[in-house]
């Protein structure tokens, strides 16, 4: 019970995030291993709970994946499926520089962040 709902609370994060329908196309073309992104991270992006800081190894993962590229697969689906702002939360704990106003597929970076 707890992968499937690690699966479809990451379904791809901002980061990242189409990853549930784009894993093989997202990994090849942005770096990084969208499995790993998800078993590491997915409690961290789930809706119900509050923010808690991510473990050193989903930041390891979340790092190597290259955000900008990784934008372009971000739908409206994957956004319902997880939390924007604990997504954003984990992205700039874990050191992640993203632009304030930067478009991220159906997310738009806030200006205070």
């Amino acid at each position: 019970m707890r992968n499937i709902s690690t699966l479809l609370s990451l379904a791809t994060i901002v980061v990242a995030c189409s990853i549930i329908y784009n894993t093989e196309k997202v990994s090849g073309q942005c770096g990084g291993s969208v499995p790993a992104l998800i078993s590491e991270c997915g409690q961290y992006v789930q809706k119900s709970g509050p923010k808690v800081p991510p473990s050193a190894e989903c930041c390891s993962e979340l790092l190597k994946l290259d955000v900008p590229c990784a934008c372009n697969f971000v739908t409206k689906d994957v956004v319902n499926l997880i939390s924007v702002p604990k997504a954003l939360f984990i992205a700039h704990y874990c050191g992640m520089k993203l632009t304030p106003g930067m478009q991220c597929g159906a997310i738009k970076i806030p200006p205070n962040y």
